[in-house]
This record gives structure tokens, C-alpha cells and sequence, in this order.
């Protein structure tokens, strides 16, 4: 794998530590701003809208400029983001810098996929990019961790500016080791845009936000869930999310390599998985250690479908898959938050700290319908194509272009 798919996955690594590490750092925030808990909230919600929206509208505007040049300002987005959160006098400035900062996570692992993709071999594309998201699941394992106990002893503050200054590490890794790709002649905005319509792409998007989806149904109200189902005490939450972590890096790194082999079977097995391991959920959070494996599973199955899922949209747009690599991230933010928005009124219906594991099992299963029925779609307009072939190059179809002549 090339030198440069490392300063992608630093360049990742920070942007997973942001996202995460302000759910343990609310409290502390909280307090220092005289906030209320579910104002300090609006940092997690801010930061998801952000992400969401700015993912199309930054890939837009940098249509005109190459994909490094553009992940470059991203990067000094993100920097500037995040030093904005540092040094915030205010509650609404500190709000400020972090949308500033989620502005460049979309469009970074958008293009980013495109230009790792584009650094190897055609049959190693979806490991390449399981390369750069190596980065994200990290962060979860060390970044989140590490930037929460330093929260904690030292200041939230010194959090976010460790943070900004791994982003300066990922500016200059990308600044000196990925290569200049020049840019695709002939691809305007509106191939890109007319990408978006195309109906692999949309059902590829829609299966990232149920199959992703299924995962944060479960693990948004993770808390909860072990504290007062399976008994564990507050402070082991952390290791149970640092096992979710260490699920998402071997799940990444699997669906990668396999889905560079078979890339729709690979789907079909880590989401129908998933769809059984969050039913299977609702028992095995009663019990700690069943618990605890059940959470890595978790992780590894819903990582499982990172790279496959960003593969298939880069197939499926052609040409132009820029701006559709950017969405489909999106769609992961749209899917966390409409499975945390489903998962909360199942618990506030009266249904019990586990009811959101039967919702991210049926945002799973529908998420492997959808799979089944794009491959279905693929087999039909692929036999269409081959039977207007067969038709057009047969004798009869030639005789009947003879008599026409």
C-alpha cells in the first residue's frame, strides 16, 4: 500500500477524535460554560448536521481545484475548527468551531476514498480505502480514550488542542507524500450531480444509512444499556467502548480485503450478521461478558460494511464520484442520527434500555433487502444489455439493416 494512504488515515485518525471525543468530555464542558447537559448536546448534534450538509457544499466548491489541493483545505478547516473549540470565551463560539470542524469531515473521507482508491491497483481498491478508515476506528480505540483522560486531568480545552495539531501532522503528510492526480478531463459539476441519480448509487446511499443506522440504534444508548441491564459499574463503560473500537478496526480491515474479492457477498454476510447479533442483543445484554463480546461483534460487523458500501457508490458513479463518495459519508451521520432518534422513542415508550437493539436489527435486515434487491437490479439491466447485443450482432438483425439499405 502506498506511503501516502498513511497521511490519509492520520488525517482520519483526527477527524474520528473529535467526532467522539466530546461525548466524554460533556460534563466538563457543561460545567465550565454553565451549561445544562443537553445544551452541551448541541455540540454532538451541531457537529452531525455539519457533517451532513457540508459534505456535498465543500466537494462542490472544490470542484474546480485538485483532489490534494482540496483535502489540504480541508485539513486547515478542520485545524481551524478545532482551535476556534480551544480557545472559546462562549458557549456559541465553542458551538462555532465545532460545525467549522465537521464542515471538512465529509468531504475529507468523500475525497479522500476517491484519491486512496486511485493510488493502487483496481483489484485493491476497497483495502485502500479500509486503509484511510483504519484511521477513524482507531481514533476510537486510542484517539477517544487518550483525548478523554487528558480532558478530564488537564482541561478540555488541551483536548482540542492536541487535536488541532494532529490535523497540522495530517496537513503535512498529505502536503508531502500524496502525489499531484491531475484531474478528470471532461467531468463538470453536473456529471456529478447526475451521479446522484443514478439508482445504484441511491440504493448503495440508502443501505449505509440503515446498515450503519443498525449499528447506532445499539450503541447511542450503550450507557445505559450496560449500566443498568448488565450490571456494569459507570466507569467500565469507557473499555467497553474501547472493544467497540478494537471491532472496528479488524471489521474495517476485513471488509476491505474481502470486498475486494466479492464485494456483494461480503455485504450480504456482515449486514445479515449484524441483523442477528443486535437481535440477539436484547438476551445477551443481561449478561456482562456475553455483553461485552456482543459489543465487539458489533463493531466488527457494522465496519465490516465501511469499505464495501463506499466501494460500491465509487462503482456505481462512473466517472464522477466525487460528489457521491462525499454524500454516502453523509449518509452515515444521516443514519446515526435517525437510528438515535428511533432508538429514543422506543426507551421513552416504556419499552426498556434494550429496545433499541430489536430497531438497529430491523435497520440492518432492511439494509440487506435493499442489498439483495440492487444486485437483483444489477442481473437485470446487465441481461438486458447482453440480449440488445446478441440482437443487434444476430444474422436476422443484419439481413434486416441489408434490406433497409
Amino acid at each position: 500500500m502506498p506511503l501516502a494512504l498513511l497521511a490519509l488515515a492520520i488525517g482520519a485518525f483526527g477527524i474520528g477524535t473529535t467526532e467522539f471525543v466530546i461525548m466524554g468530555l460533556l460534563p466538563e464542558i457543561a460545567d465550565d460554560f454553565a451549561v445544562s447537559i443537553p445544551t452541551a448536546g448541541f455540540l454532538v448534534t451541531g457537529y452531525a448536521l455539519g457533517v451532513l450538509f457540508g459534505a456535498p457544499l465543500m466537494t462542490v466548491l472544490g470542484t474546480k481545484i485538485s483532489r490534494k489541493t482540496m483535502l489540504m483545505l480541508l485539513m486547515g478547516l478542520f485545524i481551524a475548527g478545532n482551535l476556534l473549540s480551544a480557545v472559546a470565551p462562549v458557549f456559541a463560539v465553542m458551538l462555532i468551531g465545532r460545525v467549522v470542524a465537521s464542515l471538512a469531515h465529509g468531504a475529507f473521507f468523500g475525497i479522500g476514498s476517491v484519491v486512496a482508491a486511485d493510488l493502487v491497483a483496481p483489484d485493491k481498491k476497497a483495502g485502500a480505502i479500509a486503509m484511510m478508515f483504519t484511521g477513524l476506528t482507531v481514533a476510537n480505540v486510542v484517539g477517544v480514550p487518550l483525548g478523554t483522560l487528558v480532558g478530564q486531568n488537564v482541561g478540555w480545552r488541551a483536548t482540542f488542542a492536541v487535536v488541532a495539531a494532529l490535523g497540522v501532522v495530517g496537513l503535512i503528510g498529505i502536503a508531502r507524500l500524496v502525489p499531484e492526480m491531475p484531474r478528470v478531463e471532461g467531468v463538470r459539476l453536473r456529471h456529478e450531480l447526475a451521479a446522484l441519480k443514478n439508482a445504484q448509487v441511491l440504493l448503495a446511499m440508502a443501505m449505509t444509512v440503515l446498515g450503519f443506522g443498525g449499528v447506532f440504534a445499539a450503541i447511542t444508548y450503550i450507557a445505559p444499556m450496560m449500566t443498568h441491564v448488565a450490571g456494569f459499574a459507570d466507569g467500565s463503560v469507557t473499555w467497553l467502548l474501547v472493544l467497540f473500537g478494537l471491532g472496528m478496526v479488524g471489521g474495517n480491515l476485513i471488509g476491505g480485503r474481502y470486498a475486494d474479492r466479492a464485494l456483494m457477498p461480503m455485504l450480504y454476510v456482515s449486514l445479515g450478521a449484524l441483523a442477528v447479533v443486535l437481535a440477539l442483543f436484547t438476551v445477551t445484554a443481561h449478561h456482562k461478558v456475553l455483553a461485552a463480546i456482543t459489543i465487539a461483534l458489533i463493531g466488527a460487523l457494522g465496519f465490516a460494511t465501511v469499505p464495501p458500501l463506499q466501494k460500491r457508490v465509487l462503482d456505481q458513479a462512473h466517472g464522477a464520484p466525487t460528489l457521491a463518495s462525499a454524500v454516502n459519508i453523509g449518509a452515515f451521520n444521516l443514519g446515526n442520527a435517525l437510528s438515535a432518534w428511533l432508538g429514543g422513542l422506543v426507551i421513552a415508550a416504556g419499552l426498556g434500555y434494550t429496545a433499541p437493539n430489536w430497531v438497529g436489527a430491523a435497520l440492518a435486515a432492511g439494509a440487506l433487502l435493499l442489498a439483495v434487491a440492487s444486485a437483483a437490479l444489477e442481473r437485470r439491466d446487465s441481461a438486458r444489455a447482453h440480449s440488445g447485443h446478441v440482437v443487434s450482432g444476430s444474422p436476422s438483425a443484419e439481413r434486416e439493416t441489408a434490406v433497409q439499405h
